[in-house]
């Protein structure tokens, strides 16, 4: 059991007996009345968004997952299939947790899988992770709009809007929340 004013970002709670990741917090301390938790959380196994407002003297009961560090190798068009660093044993995760996902993995990759009950319910990907561009179109000389960008797709597949002078074969930082272009890597 966790306090709700002890709760915070990262925290994982169980609410209505599934797996709420608390992705905001803020606390409020009103003038009149108990200080309070407005949290918001994302369910892990289906990805659904709740807000609930928490109490700071009452108890939530939290959710006991586990991590473990797993080799990405291959996807079998149902499930992606993993290897545990350490024991090595298979760990597959099913495609229908996240249809996203697959443009973040890369093979031969460690990522943390989350477990819950014995069954893998997701893949923390990192915050921003660096990709090849696979395609893209060639900008026009003068074409210099103040911001101007265009769309490339990388060598996992996934489509980032990036500036003009981003070529095929350029590193890119892309971060994995937004989808957002953030430098170029040189090397």
């Amino acid at each position: 059991m966790i306090r709700g004013g002890d709760i915070g970002k990262g925290s994982v709670l169980l609410i209505k007996n599934a797996p709420y990741l608390v992705v905001e917090r803020e606390f409020v301390n009103p003038g009149k009345g108990s200080a309070f938790a407005r949290v918001k959380m994302k369910n892990l196994k289906d990805g659904a968004v709740l807000t609930q407002t928490i109490k700071t003297a009452d108890t939530v009961e939290d959710a006991e997952i586990d991590t473990q560090d797993c080799q990405y190798q291959y996807s079998d068009g149902e499930n992606h299939v993993f290897m545990d660093s350490v024991s090595f044993d298979t760990v597959t995760v099913p495609l229908a947790l996240n249809e996203n996902l697959k443009h973040y993995l890369k093979e031969g990759d460690v990522y943390p899988i989350v477990i819950w009950q014995d069954a893998p319910i997701d893949v923390k990907i990192p915050q921003k992770m660096i990709f090849i561009v696979a395609e893209s179109e060639h900008s026009i000389r003068g074409d210099t709009v103040s911001g101007a960008t265009k769309p490339v797709v990388t060598d996992t597949g996934l489509t980032v809007r990036v500036p003009l002078f981003i070529k095929q074969d350029d590193k890119i930082l892309v971060n994995t929340e937004t989808n957002e272009y953030v430098e170029r890597i040189n090397g």
